[in-house]
């Protein structure tokens, strides 16, 4: 065996991927990431206040940088990150994540909207489309309620 060959992985999907002669499944939106959530959160409550990054970052100790990148999803924050960015901007960490919280029921949701149409739009002959997994979905997606 070579060195070539001991160095490359197996890689099992997460998601089951189609059969090749199922039609593929109606596009949906992308699901949520927890950081994006997070992030948008973090940027309207310091919008709202209209005060400015440079400002949020001195007050929580976090470099603008990285508070930036925080904002816009690009970094997945610790819980002391998150808590003293939420501490600058007068919150609780318990209110970042409730307020993210909020976010992910009403996008999932959303996503639970868009799949129902979209089977009952995907009908042939009358028929429904055929399932292909059990009872969360033919993407395994996770219903979340508040």
């Amino acid at each position: 065996m070579t060195i070539r060959a001991t160095n490359q992985a197996d890689v099992i999907p997460l998601r089951p991927l189609p059969a090749a002669a199922d039609p593929a499944p109606p596009a949906l939106p992308p699901e949520p990431l927890w950081r994006d959530l997070v992030g948008e959160v973090l940027r309207r409550e310091r919008r709202a206040q209209g005060r400015t990054l440079k400002d949020v970052s001195e007050a929580s100790r976090i470099s603008m940088a990285y508070l930036s990148e925080v904002e816009r999803g690009r970094k997945e924050a610790s819980s002391e990150v998150l808590a003293a960015a939420a501490r600058a901007l007068g919150l609780s960490l318990a209110d970042v994540l409730a307020l993210a919280g909020e976010r992910l029921v009403s996008l999932t949701a959303a996503r639970t909207r868009s799949r129902t149409r979209s089977r009952s739009l995907g009908t042939v002959g009358g028929q429904p489309p055929a399932r292909t997994a059990g009872p969360s979905g033919p993407r395994g997606g996770v219903l979340l309620a508040a």
